[in-house]
């Protein structure tokens, strides 16, 4: 939570912002899924997204489905 947050930017796009920009794509999962996990940079803007390999495959899948579900709060 340190580079996202829901409704705002921070270092990188809000939750929000990320579930719109990918609303409608059926391949999105799998691409945030790694970018997660292997980081990235140029979609948002200049600053590089850090790798993730620590985190398991199934808390990723977690995290990226509760991202493109708009990021609820319950």
């Amino acid at each position: 939570m340190g580079c996202h947050a829901v409704d705002r930017k921070l270092v990188g796009p809000s939750f929000t912002d990320v579930a719109a920009k990918y609303k409608g794509d059926a391949g999105a999962q799998g691409k945030l899924e790694k970018k997660v996990r292997d980081g990235g940079a140029g979609v948002w803007g200049a600053i590089p997204m850090p790798s993730h390999p620590g985190m398991s495959a199934a808390d990723i899948h977690s995290v990226v489905a509760w991202v493109l579900a708009g990021a609820p709060s319950k």
